[in-house]
């Protein structure tokens, strides 16, 4: 089988699915707009062959790039991957020029649209935040007014909590609308007041046959807000729990609203004080910042195979269960400049060594990282325990006990 992958190496994580893809013995053919030479030497191993192009968001300059490739070396593609949010749209148009099976473009933009997802939702009878789809600044602050203040506004293509806002009354827009003049469309949407968890999942024809749910703790925006703040995300464990069991309900409602056909989706959703269960927005592709990782030490699984095995139609090897609840901490330094010093982690260890499975703390040296522009900041933790409160409560004092330091050389 041969499977055409865009952008193997970036993000990062894509190494993990092009190996897991060479796994299966698929013929794996990368393209992306980076030289051959600067990619991972064992994703390198794992492609077949790579085709550099100039402008890899560009749907008509990559299909024609590949159309040629096709024709030079006699090529045929089985399927056409792509599992960074910004080239879920290209892989779909790339599919249905080359009538190569898997997601229509029709599809895609239903996942990547996040007004017209809210609207299909919403007429299907799911609760969603009310919402507008805005292009102007006056239109921007007209829908706030209609909707009811507090409002989030976000990119209708959007992906993560990037350019995103809460506005809390109508003297805040001015800086807001400013930071987001790069920005050609945005969705004003209600503000919803609760917990945020994830609903994820690997689907093989629409059905979900792996599921997790993870919570943010504490919310994204209010963790983009707080520098010296560390985020958490744990998975739960007992996905049966009733505090969660509406949320995955609405979740596998989503998935076939939206029509999703084999592959992994990552979906965001509240629950009020109330009990409410109130849909975020979701992609159908992976979440990043190591939530796939979190997941397979959940369960001592491979959940990168599992992709691979489900789009190539390779039969699934079993997850094992559920065995753990798991949370990362993210760290961000203090000062500016390199990292300087980490203080706290030997004593950490000594004390929950056995329950830290990965420590990805940035390395003395290394230049400090911008914490608004990604969750994963200057490193992280990954911690796991069988019982849920335990692993929180040791990811909460990773939070508190280890620190990083950082000068200007």
């Amino acid at each position: 089988m041969n499977v055409l992958f865009l952008s193997p190496a970036f993000p990062v994580e894509m190494n993990d699915y092009v190996r897991a893809l060479a796994r299966t013995g698929a013929r794996v053919l990368g393209v992306a707009d980076r030289p051959e030479s600067e990619l991972p030497a064992d994703t390198r191993d794992a492609l077949t062959a790579y085709l550099k192009v100039d402008r890899v968001l560009d749907a008509g300059n990559v299909l024609a790039a590949v159309r040629h490739w096709m024709q030079e070396h006699r090529i045929r593609f089985d399927r056409i991957e792509a599992l960074w949010e910004p080239l879920v749209l290209v892989a779909a148009e790339l599919r249905e020029a080359l009538s190569v099976p898997g997601m229509s473009v029709d599809v895609s933009r239903r996942f990547r649209d996040k007004e017209a997802m809210k609207r299909m939702l919403r007429d299907a009878g799911l609760r969603v935040p009310r919402s507008s789809r805005e292009t102007s600044r006056q239109g921007v602050i007209e829908a706030a007014t209609a909707i009811g203040y507090p409002v989030i506004v976000k990119p209708i293509a959007g992906a993560g909590s990037a350019d995103t806002y809460r506005v809390d009354h109508p003297d805040a827009w001015s800086s807001v609308l400013d930071r987001l003049g790069h920005v050609p469309e945005v969705s004003v949407e209600e503000f919803i007041d609760g917990e945020e968890f994830t609903y994820d999942t690997l689907c093989v024809d629409g059905v979900p046959v792996y599921e997790n749910v993870a919570e943010y703790l504490p919310r994204p925006l209010i963790a983009r807000t707080h520098e010296h703040r560390s985020p958490i995300i744990i998975t739960r464990r007992d996905l049966d729990h009733p505090h969660l069991t509406d949320g995955i309900a609405l979740g596998r409602a989503v998935l076939s609203v939206l029509g999703m056909q084999t592959g992994l989706t990552h979906m965001e959703w509240y629950r009020t004080a109330s009990g409410e269960a109130v849909f975020g927005e979701i992609g159908c592709r992976p979440p990043g910042a190591h939530l796939v990782d979190q997941m397979n030490f959940s369960h001592d699984g491979d959940l990168y195979l599992a992709w691979a095995q489900a789009v190539t139609g390779t039969p699934l090897d079993p997850l094992p269960p559920r065995s753990h609840a798991c949370a990362i901490v993210f760290k961000r330094a203090h000062g500016s400049g390199h990292i300087s010093r980490v203080e706290g982690l030997a004593d950490f260890l000594a004390e929950y060594g056995e329950h830290v499975v990965w420590q990805g703390l940035a390395e003395v040296g290394t230049p400090r990282r911008d914490w608004r522009q990604t969750l994963v900041s200057d490193g992280f933790l990954i911690v796991r325990h069988p019982e849920e409160s335990m692993a929180l409560k040791i990811a909460r004092l990773a939070a508190d006990r280890v620190q990083l330091y950082a000068r200007d050389m």
